[in-house]
């Protein structure tokens, strides 16, 4: 497996296709809802890419956030989780956050997904919201 940091619209556009199958397809959120002003080649809103081999298997993005990294669009198509990529793709995002300078990151992470994020050292800040009729919490860590 290979983490790449996205810096091509070829790459940009893999990356939408994961998001397409995993959030579009798989957990029917709106297509509308899906994609946003951040998804471009920016320098505020890094994406980054993980490769098995020659296939493109999971994704996410970064944005800073008042003075904040915040970790979205976490996503691993469905045959390659339980890999451990999911840990590979927060690890690279908290790096690229330390990179920009900041020590704070946060996330909406999905309530499935919340011991994962504990195990990685995020703590829960919030109740139970809903975000595009999935249930999440806001989680937070120092980096």
């Amino acid at each position: 497996m290979q983490t790449i940091r996205v810096i091509t619209q070829e790459q940009l556009d893999q990356a939408f296709e994961i998001r397409k199958e995993v959030f579009v397809i798989e957990q029917e959120v709106p297509l509308e809802d899906e994609f946003d002003q951040f998804d471009q080649l920016d320098s505020n809103c890094k994406h980054i890419l993980i490769m098995d081999t020659d296939k493109c298997v999971g994704t996410a993005r970064l944005r800073e956030v008042d003075g904040t990294g915040k970790l979205e669009r976490i996503c691993v198509l469905e045959p390659f989780r339980k890999l451990g990529l999911g840990k590979v793709i927060v690890r690279e995002l908290e790096e690229i956050a330390k990179e920009k300078g900041l020590n704070r990151v946060k996330l909406h992470g999905q309530t499935h997904a919340e011991a994962f994020y504990k195990n990685l050292g995020y703590e829960t800040s919030s109740d139970v919201f809903m975000e595009d009729g999935i249930p999440h919490v806001l989680m937070t860590k120092k980096i």
